[in-house]
């Protein structure tokens, strides 16, 4: 079974790329849902984050994401401590996800492919490409964030072009070139690659 995965920076839609590829029946592996999942629900998880962040990061079993994000925006250094404890933890989930898989290719979605270095478990990487600042408008409106959190965010993520460079396929997703098309298109490669 071949694993495809779908990046992009904020914003670039790479969740509604990845809708489309579950609509045509492929499952999808999201590790930032998966991560905020086990960010709450996994015990080793839990006591790591408490011993890096503080007790008070957590309120009533809830992780207060207002205030991890306050603390790792603030700090680079806690931001690598936190992904060193939360990307493992998401990895594994991940290849005991892909073991329960039964269609020919399945997909992992994540903005940090390339940085966190699980790209190398992937047989194809897909970037979604949209500009800018369009990135920076959809993510203003979809997380009612202002736009100098959401540059923030952006320069904590790798260069957008460097990204697309590094990827197999781009589907571009600028709000002018039709989706659906590239989308079907790549489904049509991948199941050829797969049966082979």
């Amino acid at each position: 079974m071949l694993k495809v995965g779908i990046t992009g920076g904020i914003g670039s839609g790479k969740s509604y790329v990845c809708q489309v590829f579950n609509a045509l029946g492929i499952p999808v592996f999201n590790a930032d849902d998966t991560a905020r999942y086990l960010m709450e629900n996994d015990p080793a998880l839990i006591q790591g984050i408490r011993h890096l962040l503080g007790d008070d990061v957590y309120v009533a079993g809830k992780l207060d994401r207002a205030k991890v994000s306050a603390i790792i925006f603030q700090n680079p250094e806690k931001l690598q401590q936190l992904n060193a404890l939360v990307h493992p933890a998401t990895i594994s989930y991940a290849k005991e996800w892909f073991e329960k898989q039964q269609a020919p290719y399945v997909i992992k979605e994540a903005a940090i492919f390339f940085e966190s270095g699980s790209y190398t478990d992937m047989n194809v990487m897909i970037g979604v490409y949209a500009p800018r600042e369009l990135r920076i408008q959809r993510a203003m409106k979809r997380n009612n964030l202002s736009r100098e959190k959401v540059l923030s965010i952006i320069a904590q993520q790798m260069d957008e072009d460097e990204k697309m460079k590094r990827c197999d396929h781009v589907i571009v997703n600028d709000d002018i070139t039709a989706v659906l098309p590239q989308v079907l298109k790549l489904h049509d490669l991948i199941l050829g690659k797969s049966i082979k």
